[in-house]
This record gives structure tokens, sequence and C-alpha cells, in this order.
């Protein structure tokens, strides 16, 4: 199996040397409807530019997919987003009987995790559904699991905390980190 890895190149000014750190190359793949919503439930906002930042980080992120459901009235939105460095994957929104949008993303998200499992080192998976247990576990069985984020612990299902074991966070700790804070 080929693994990705970038080298990131250092110098020391005090010994005047020149040498290589090897990093893996990561990609995160978000269910953003879950964060946002995950993280509403905690009484905050995120900051999807922080977030970003964040992943690059803490987590060696170079790809960061972000699916999203498309309503045309949000394009300032999504411009915004691919300016912080995400990659956008639009979902056809349908709205339920109230007229509440619904974009299920769930199977674009696992298709592309699989579609690029050769390209990246491990994946960081942001979610609290149950419906992506098969995608993380398998991701964990085969040592491509970074991290599962979930947005909201309490929330979490209990098939993702079993299959994730201990690569697993909870965006709840990283408030200070993360919040969308008005300037």
């Amino acid at each position: 199996m080929k693994i990705a890895l970038r080298a990131v190149f250092w110098y020391n000014k005090k010994r005047k040397t020149r040498y290589m750190e090897k990093k893996e190359i990561n990609y995160a793949f978000i269910d953003s409807q879950n964060v946002n919503l995950g993280v509403e439930e905690l009484g905050w906002k995120l900051d999807f530019r922080k977030l970003r930042i964040y992943l690059k980080e803490k987590y060696s992120v170079k790809t960061a997919y972000l699916f999203i459901g498309y309503l045309p009235e949000n394009r300032n939105l999504y411009s915004s987003l691919q300016k912080f460095g995400y990659l956008l994957v639009f979902k056809p929104v349908m709205k339920d009987d109230k007229g509440k949008p619904k974009g299920n993303v769930d199977a674009d998200l696992v298709l592309q995790a699989m579609v690029d499992y050769n390209k990246y080192h491990k994946a960081v998976i942001i979610t609290s559904d149950g419906d992506f247990y098969s995608l993380v576990d398998y991701l964990y069985r085969n040592e491509k699991l970074e991290i599962l984020l979930s947005p909201n612990g309490d929330k979490c299902s209990v098939l993702l905390k079993n299959a994730a074991k201990e690569k697993i966070d909870f965006m709840d700790n990283l408030k200070g980190k993360l919040e969308y804070i008005k300037r």
C-alpha cells in the first residue's frame, strides 16, 4: 500500500543545517449539517475558518471535504467556505413536511472516503451520526483512522464511540478554539 507523505524542510540557523521532516497527508470528511446542529445544541456557533486551521495544524489535514446541502441563497457562504480551504461536495436539498431543508450526505461522504483511500495516510471523520459506523470501523481496523471528531459528545452514536475506540474526541472540548465570535 502506498502511503502519502509530505516532506517539510526546516533550517536550523544556529547549526546552519537543513533537515527534512516527513509529515502525513491526511484528509478530513465533514458532515456539515451534523456539525452545525451538534454545536448549536451546545449553545455555540462553529467558526469554519478556525476549524480548517485546527485540522491542518493538529492533524496535518491537506484536503478537507465538506459535505453540504445546496441552497442557492447560500452562495456567499459556499464562497467563504471555499476561501477557507474546504472542498465542497454538494447534495441537492429536499424539504420535509414542515418545509425544513434536508440534504442527506451520508453516502457521498462514505464514497469519497473510499475513492480517495490510497491518497491519504489517515482520515479525520467529523460527525456524530451512527450511519458512519461501518466507515469508521473499517478505517480503524485498517489503521487509517486518525480521529473521529464528534460535534456533541452527548449526542454521539454509541456505535461510533465503539468503532473509534480511543481515536475519538468531542468538539464540546474545543469551544475555546473553534467558537465563532462576531467582530
